[in-house]
């Protein structure tokens, strides 16, 4: 008998939903996408669009049903802006989309590539239209942000991904004003040795709120002898100590495996950058970039992906102890 893995996200018929062929100007590709429903209940996706100089920028993507029929904004919606901030001199990258209530805006965190390398940037909007860049808040290298949705203690607080080498971990910092950050902590460590997820790991969509906890989907780097291979797992946080891992999968839960997701640009990557949640509160829909050269779409559960952490959590969850700042 042939035994079967968890099947946690269904990739949908019509993928890949978004390719270079979709856009109103000439680009080399469309991927990691942050998403959001606005009020009216439109899927927006706010597409990486790297040009043919290797730069890119954020473009808008809009879908009644979130997955055909999108309108896409006829130039880009977000260009890097190195005359004011230098730090986007190579462009701007992997946004994700949080809304705060508190702010009735869209925070929208983003990658900025400087001359040092990848650092992390903000921007807030109330429409997709007006933006008000609060410029780097985390120094090269560091990617891989989203901001919680409300305060934590009073405090703002923002997942992000800093290099040092040769590994690469899942930290939360706090601020009081979104712009200047301490009290930083790691949150989730890569593992070492042969795990599908040692050395380098990242936060892929914001988290998701639920009873349990923070509801985390994060990304593993595996370097093989054929090249890296980007592999999503999961992992639940505590609601009041974000910083503070409940339970964490050892096995991943969805990998490259359809041929648009293991040939492209950069073979052997799902990446997402984005989610939405349906308004039954359960079925989420997650959008992922392919190889670094579309963006697809996969569906699954809130309650199925609980249920799989209960089965498949590593029995021992150590409180990380670093602190810094």
């Amino acid at each position: 008998m042939i035994r079967k893995h968890s099947e946690l996200f269904q990739r949908h018929a019509n993928n890949p939903i978004l390719t270079a062929a979709d856009w109103p100007y000439v680009v080399n590709s469309v991927f990691n996408a942050g998403a959001t429903l606005l009020p009216d209940g439109t899927t927006l996706l706010l597409c990486r669009v790297e040009d043919r100089r290797g730069h890119s920028h954020l473009c808008a993507a809009r879908s009644v049903n979130g997955v055909d029929h999108w309108k896409i904004d006829e130039k880009p919606t977000l260009l890097a802006d190195p005359e004011h901030f230098p730090e986007e001199l190579w462009g701007i990258e992997d946004p994700r989309i949080t809304f705060v209530p508190e702010l009735e805006q869209y925070a929208i965190v983003y990658t900025a590539f400087s001359r040092d390398g990848p650092g992390v940037a903000m921007a807030l909007t109330p429409d997709f239209v007006n933006f008000e860049r609060i410029g780097i808040v985390m120094s090269p290298e560091d990617k891989d942000a989203a901001l919680l949705p409300r305060r934590i203690g009073g405090q703002w607080a923002l997942i992000h991904r800093p290099v040092s080498a040769p590994r690469a971990h899942m930290w939360i910092s706090y601020s009081s004003d979104l712009r200047q950050w301490g009290n930083h902590k790691i949150m989730l460590e890569a593992r070492r040795g042969a795990w599908w997820d040692a050395n380098k790991i990242g936060l892929s969509p914001p988290p998701i709120e639920t009873p349990q906890g923070w509801l985390v989907i994060y990304h593993g780097v595996r370097l093989t002898a054929a090249g890296c291979i980007y592999r999503l797992g999961l992992a639940l946080f505590d609601l009041d100590a974000p910083e503070r891992c409940i339970q964490r999968g050892d096995e991943w839960v969805f990998g490259p495996d359809a041929p648009y997701e293991t040939s492209g640009d950069v073979d052997n990557v799902v990446f997402p950058c984005g989610y939405t949640l349906a308004p039954d509160g359960d079925t989420v829909r997650l959008y992922y970039g392919a190889a670094d050269t579309s963006i697809a779409l996969a569906t699954g559960s809130v309650r199925q992906m609980l249920e799989w952490l209960e089965q498949h959590a590593s029995d021992a969850v150590v409180v990380p102890p670093t602190v810094i700042g």
